[in-house]
């Protein structure tokens, strides 16, 4: 019984113990529940409600470019782009996402943008691209890929698989797997635009993968949002020009930023992917067509989702530039001079180009600027084969024949010579010069230039308009070359007309150019600048600018292409040019009203008997003129200067026809002009 009262206590015990343990446990578990549910709990729920902030940028919209109506000539056309926006996507899946993207849009036949300056041949090897020496040069740099030089296609584009095919995970063994040769070549072009334009360092800068893209793709891309982490839509616009062949010259051209640029504009709110004008009033005007970005704050929470956003700044659009240009002028302006130069071409093949220029007498503003041949503004340069061909073209439709180029005046320079001999009382309106065809002063040097006519004895009105070589040759000898040129420079001539877009001077011929080119000035030089001639040589815009200073009595004000600026919506105005005067004539002290009106008399004598009689005696609108050739070491160009009407101006042209020969092409120009601008129905007027 002993034993049995013992075995009992063992038991007992051994339940205690049990029991004990038991609680042990319980307490334990209790405890490290209490660890995990509370204490680490509450630490992960702290950790899941932080969230940080970074600011972004928002996009504006590029001021539009108008004729004097609101017709368009630079404008903006609304459309979608796919763009990549940094704070959405992950690493893991980035190239993915590309390749989906990229079959998506090829599948529907739609471009994205491909810069990688290696491509792939049929039987999968790869090349450096031509024509890119530049991106290849940096894509080797110790700046990007940090190879040699001699490094062919193969080796860049193996460095290039290693730079953006990595690990993401520990069990991704091949991180190119399923990936073809082709497709790797797609995913690292987009990948090597990304990092150039900075996407791979900052939530700052989205990166647009394809633009124009159709509605129809853009809501397949939004239908497969969830397997397209990253791809957003934007409404973007997009630079257009609905008139693109009417006035390229003036309106310019847009393009990237070069590195260089790139140094000095990034500090003024520019990023490497933008573009900016390069030329014309694009270039001109590019502080008011650039818009001022917004910016937005975006809340992200630890896991990199983005929670929320706040606008910061509106961004606030360019402004509408409004040109002095009418585009129904400048269609009738361009037209007339194509017809006319290929109608020179017919008789003198080496005619090709010319240019034309019309100016309001009152303000100097430009009325048209028209320059043939001409290019279209939607296929250059963005079309390169398009910008290939005009690029070899020998008649060099690039050139900008209204403003940039210069060309000897031949016989238009005379009124400015003869109002300088006026002025200075070399001759009077009676002074007589006699024309027996041969300029005998400088005989003894065995020099006697000749005039295209025997016209006698001859005053200054009629020398004007019969345009006598002796008569000027005369003047020009007494009244010295000094003299003639202040009076030219006063008039617009040598001068800068002050116009928004790049100009060329043009020159004054004289002692100093002479010298400059390493010649001798003579007295012979005198008397051939006199009949515009020697080293004289202006754009039809300074021609344009010397015909309407005559106009408006010898007034001459700065010329000019912009009108008014207004706000993006066209509805309130910022600006209005008020042209610079150059030279107040306001109370005769240049020039007197009498000698004015002694060479204004002149050229409406060259319409109503002189040399271009048959094309303005009939003419239904008083004008004013002078008719010039100019001799050149080929064909002679053919030149005209007018104004009208001829009591109360109101428009000035001057026109060049390089080689031309016959002034009936110049003259026809003009007429057009006077057609389209007077609302001159071409019966009633005279054939020209």
């Amino acid at each position: 019984m002993l034993h049995h009262a013992k075995k009992k206590r063992t038991v007992q015990a051994r339940y205690v113990v049990c029991g004990a343990v038991a609680l042990l446990l319980a307490a334990v578990f209790v405890a490290r529940l209490f660890q995990w549910q509370i204490i680490e709990g509450a630490t992960a729920l702290e950790e899941s409600d932080k969230t940080s902030k970074t600011n972004v940028t928002m996009p504006t919209n590029r001021g539009e470019i108008v004729d004097i109506h609101g017709v368009g000539l630079a404008t903006n056309k609304t459309g979608y782009a796919l763009q990549f926006d940094h704070a959405y996507m992950t690493t893991a899946t980035e190239n993915a996402t590309i390749l989906r993207l990229i079959n998506l849009l090829e599948k529907r036949q739609e471009k994205w943008l491909d810069t990688l300056p290696i491509v792939m041949d049929d039987s999968g090897n790869y090349a450096f691209k031509g024509n890119s020496p530049k991106e290849i040069k940096y894509l080797k740099s110790k700046d990007f890929l940090n190879v040699n030089d001699y490094a062919n296609a193969q080796t860049c584009m193996q460095n290039l698989i290693k730079k953006y095919f990595k690990q993401t995970t520990k069990d991704q063994k091949n991180p190119t797997a399923g990936y073809s040769k082709s497709d790797l070549r797609k995913v690292i072009s987009v990948r090597y635009a990304m990092t150039l334009e900075g996407f791979d360092y900052s939530l700052n800068t989205p990166y647009t993968f394809a633009e124009d893209v159709s509605r129809d793709t853009v809501e397949i891309v939004s239908e497969n949002s969830e397997n397209l982490p990253g791809v957003v839509t934007k409404v973007t616009t997009t630079r257009e020009n609905p008139n693109s062949t009417l006035i390229p010259q003036v309106v310019g051209t847009m393009g990237a930023i070069s590195e260089k640029q790139y140094a000095s504009l990034k500090n003024k709110g520019y990023h490497l992917n933008d573009r900016l004008g390069t030329s014309g009033i694009e270039s001109a005007m590019e502080s008011m067509l650039r818009g001022t970005e917004g910016e937005k704050s975006l809340t992200i929470d630890s896991s990199g989702n983005v929670t929320g956003d706040k606008v910061l700044k509106a961004p606030v659009n360019g402004k509408t530039v409004f040109l002095t240009i009418d585009s129904k002028l400048q269609k009738a302006a361009s037209d007339a001079l194509a017809s006319s130069v290929k109608a020179a071409h017919a008789a003198q093949p080496m005619c090709k180009s010319g240019g034309v220029v019309v100016l309001n007498v009152k303000d100097f503003s430009v009325l048209a600027a028209a320059s043939f041949p001409s290019y279209d503004l939607s296929k250059y340069p963005s079309d390169t084969a398009y910008t290939k061909k005009l690029l070899a073209d020998s008649a060099n439709p690039l050139v900008d024949r209204t403003f940039g180029s210069a060309y000897t005046p031949g016989s238009i320079f005379k009124p400015s010579v003869a109002l300088a001999a006026l002025q200075e009382g070399i001759i009077n309106e009676n002074t007589t010069f006699v024309c027996n065809h041969r300029y005998l002063r400088f005989e003894s040097s065995g020099y006697t230039p000749v005039c295209e006519g025997n016209h006698g004895a001859i005053t200054i009105m009629d020398a004007l308009a019969k345009s006598c070589n002796i008569f000027f040759f005369e003047t020009g000898y007494h009244t010295k070359i000094a003299n003639m040129n202040v009076y030219a420079k006063k008039l617009g001539l040598g001068d800068k007309t002050g116009v928004e877009i790049p100009e060329n001077t043009g020159t004054l011929a004289g002692p100093g150019e002479k010298k400059a080119s390493g010649g001798v000035w003579y007295e012979t030089d005198t008397i051939q600048a006199a009949i515009g001639q020697s080293d004289n040589s202006f754009t039809p815009a300074q021609l344009a600018t010397y015909a309407a200073t005559i106009a408006n009595n010898g007034t001459r004000k700065q010329v000019h292409l912009v009108d008014h600026v207004t706000d993006y919506s066209r509805k309130k105005t910022v600006s209005t040019v008020k042209p610079e005067t150059y030279t107040d004539n306001s109370d005769y002290s240049f020039l007197s009203k009498g000698n004015l009106d002694i060479v204004k008399a002149g050229m409406r004598k060259v319409c109503t008997s002189g040399t271009a009689s048959s094309s303005f005696a009939d003419y239904p609108i008083a004008v004013a003129a002078k008719t010039g050739t100019a001799e050149t070491s080929r064909a002679d160009n053919t030149t005209f200067i007018t104004f009208a009407p001829y009591d109360n101006p109101q428009i000035a042209v001057a026109v060049v026809i390089e080689h031309g020969e016959k002034g009936k092409y110049s003259q026809d120009v003009a007429k057009a002009i006077y057609n389209s601008y007077f609302k001159v129905n071409q019966s009633s007027s005279s054939a020209g």
